[in-house]
């Protein structure tokens, strides 16, 4: 581990760490997610915005137990080198492997294909013309292409990025939550009406409904991917994550009452059964005109922008780790000498990512979505067996409330894996399938080198 520490280069602090991380999470789910909800809830409003408080606060679980785990081994890699020390190298390179075949790389292209879209959207309103679908996928592999270049030339460049967007993103957003919280007409019903359904059809909708925040809230983990590259990361890991979960759960939960302020319940409903989810585009138009709803659209583009980017320079991080235990191609260890990035796993991502591109956005986002949380769930048990078998390890931040805390959080995780299984079984298959091979890949990777050095 302290191979890895040397090796890279610790530019990132606080504000780099929060930059990164409200970059990747604060991306378009905040304008159309909100109407998802909305709709899961049956058009509840108080129970839309419950739903959004307690995503909000289990993704804090997560990221308090994240926190522990990034400061007490704050090296390159994250999550493969938290499944490495608990269960072994087998497990750990099937998460490796299913991240760099389908979850992280697909995530990468979801946003790609989000981008590619929300200009689509732009042109057809600004020219009257639609981008074709084809371009749209040349497009999306371009902005893969491009980004990767960028992060080859270093962390400093990548999280500088990564805070120019956070600002420039969050204006727009922040202009629209509070004008709409000032000017907005409409009343906003907190209650939540049983409606003559019984408390646990009532927590069984809840729970549908919070599975659908987690796209929004998606990114947390990738401030631990970066860890060998974080200044003072026993203070710096747990405080961007807990200043950045705790403010984008405000942002969301502020940012839906702003639009509940400004649009009627029934011009709502309306516009979600149409099939209008992006909500905050005519909200805006309210509030300020023609010029409000392109302002919103260009914000939407920005912050699709900074996400990518985003998980573009954290993900090829954890190929570096796995290289540097010979699990994956050599290339993949190797930095540059000039800006000592991990270069081959930069590209090697991005290529797989642009491969991926051949699946749909829903399909890729429901994927990405079962196989993180049955990796989170194997995550968040490691901390019990690192209390266990690495008592001395130095812990500069530990959970709160362990293990109470904890033992929670892995049983909230577990029912919403079941519970998008049921939902998506299709794509929840694919996602086994792709975990399951992970095993048989890592036992012909090590036939292939054994074979190579004998």
């Amino acid at each position: 581990m302290s191979n890895n520490e040397q090796n890279l280069n610790r530019e990132i602090n606080v504000f780099g760490g929060v930059s990164i991380l409200t970059g990747i999470m604060v991306a378009s789910g905040i304008f159309f997610i909100g109407a998802q909800v909305l709709e899961r809830t049956g058009f509840s409003m108080g129970l839309a915005l419950l739903a959004w408080v307690i995503g909000g606060l289990i993704t804090l679980m997560y990221g308090l137990i994240y926190a522990e785990l990034g400061a007490s081994m704050p090296v390159a890699g994250g999550y493969y080198i938290y499944l490495k020390e608990a269960y072994g190298k087998p497990v750990a390179f099937m998460s490796g492997f299913t991240n760099f075949a389908l979850l992280s790389s697909g995530s990468i292209a979801a946003l790609a294909i989000a981008f590619s879209q929300i200009l689509d959207n732009i042109f057809l309103n600004l020219f009257e013309v639609s981008i074709a679908f084809n371009l749209q996928i040349l497009i999306s592999a371009m902005m893969i292409l491009g980004l990767t270049v960028v992060n080859y030339y270093g962390v400093k460049l990548g999280a500088l990025i990564q805070k120019v967007f956070f600002v420039v993103k969050a204006i727009p957003i922040l202009l629209l939550l509070i004008l709409g919280l000032a000017l907005g007409e409409q009343s906003v019903d907190f209650s939540i009406s049983l409606n003559g359904e019984s408390i646990f059809s009532l927590l069984a909708m809840l729970g549908f409904t919070v599975i659908a925040t987690f796209w929004a809230y998606e990114g947390w983990t990738n401030l631990n991917t970066v860890a060998g590259e974080v200044k003072n990361p026993g203070r710096t890991i747990p405080l961007s994550l807990i200043i950045t979960v705790a403010s984008v759960t405000a942002l969301y939960t502020l940012f839906n009452i702003s639009l509940f302020n400004v649009l009627s319940l029934a011009e709502m409903r309306e516009m979600i059964d149409g099939g209008m989810y992006f909500i905050g585009i005519p909200a805006a138009m309210v509030l300020m005109g023609t010029a409000g709803m392109y302002l919103v659209m260009f914000t939407m583009l920005i912050a699709v922008f900074g996400a990518l980017h985003g998980t573009i320079l954290a993900f090829p991080r954890v190929y570096y780790a796995m290289a540097k235990d010979d699990l994956l191609f050599n290339s993949f260890k190797r930095l540059d000498k000039k800006y000592k990035t991990p270069v081959y796993a930069i590209f090697g991502s991005g290529m797989m990512a642009i491969v991926l591109l051949i699946f749909s956005l829903q399909e890729l986002i429901t994927m990405v979505a079962f196989g993180a949380l049955f990796f989170n769930a194997m995550i968040f048990v490691s901390v019990f067996i690192f209390r266990k078998q690495k008592p001395d390890l130095k812990r500069p931040y530990k959970v709160w409330g362990y293990p109470v805390l904890p033992i929670i959080t892995i049983l909230i995780t577990v029912l919403l894996l079941v519970a998008t299984f049921i939902e998506s079984p299709v794509q929840s298959l694919i996602g086994t399938a792709v975990i399951i091979a992970g095993l048989p890949v890592y036992y012909l990777v090590r036939y292939l080198k054994n074979r190579q050095e004998g």
